[in-house]
């Protein structure tokens, strides 16, 4: 088995589409009508082997859970990246609101981000 899909809730769909695809440089993969929501999922630029399903929260629990954790703070979703130091400034250079600096937690890198949809995002380095 491999992990193929993972979902984060979003608040409105299109504004997660632009935020995945123009801060975070994923491309898209799905981006079906479904009536009043769509199949949107993204991925790694030429790799749709693991793809993230930009969901809306529209379910109340789904809801709930969403600002649950965001008011926790925290992270839906985590991203690895190879130099978190360089990753850290190219977001931050595109506008991306982050919790703290990058931070050594115990032999890994992290740092949180918000992603303007209702989440935080941690990005990972180990």
């Amino acid at each position: 088995m491999q992990i193929k899909l993972c979902s984060v809730f979003v608040e409105d769909q299109a504004t997660a589409l632009t935020f995945y695809t123009e801060k975070q440089g994923f491309e898209v993969v799905n981006n079906i009508d479904l009536g009043e929501f769509r199949w949107l999922t993204v991925g790694e630029s030429g790799d749709a082997n693991v793809e993230l399903l930009l969901e809306p929260n529209a379910h109340p629990a789904a809801l709930a859970f969403q600002q649950a954790i965001y008011a926790d703070g925290i992270p839906a979703a985590v991203l690895n990246t190879e130099d978190i130091d360089q990753e850290y400034a190219n977001l931050i250079g595109k506008g991306v609101s982050f919790k703290d600096k990058p931070t050594n937690a115990g032999g890994v890198w992290i740092a949180v981000f918000d992603d303007t949809c209702g989440n935080w995002i941690q990005l990972l380095q180990v």
